[in-house]
């Protein structure tokens, strides 16, 4: 349980990822599904239920993990861009 919380803060932090390289629509729909994300986790975690396969919070809980490591990618891949330019940009 103790991997599954720790990318689920990081899918929490996807949006501010997002939103920083602009992508806007993609910060919305990642802050979107990282509320239904939350909800299935409370839902199996601290009431016991477990929601069916291909609902909402079920669909939104993965999508959101999937999404998340999209966005971190896409956030080092900026990084390294941007580090490359400002080090070649001082030689």
């Amino acid at each position: 349980m103790g991997v599954v919380m720790m990318f689920m803060i990081l899918a929490s932090v996807a949006p501010y990822l997002f939103y920083q390289l602009n992508k806007k629509w993609l910060a919305s729909l990642q802050a979107i599904l990282v509320v239904g994300m939350w909800f299935y986790a409370i839902n199996i975690s601290l009431v016991g239920v477990t929601p069916g396969v291909f609902s909402i919070t079920w669909s939104s809980f993965y999508l959101s993990l999937i999404l998340a490591e999209v966005a971190w990618v896409m956030f080092i891949i900026h990084v390294v861009k941007t580090t490359e330019k400002t080090t070649l940009s001082y030689e």
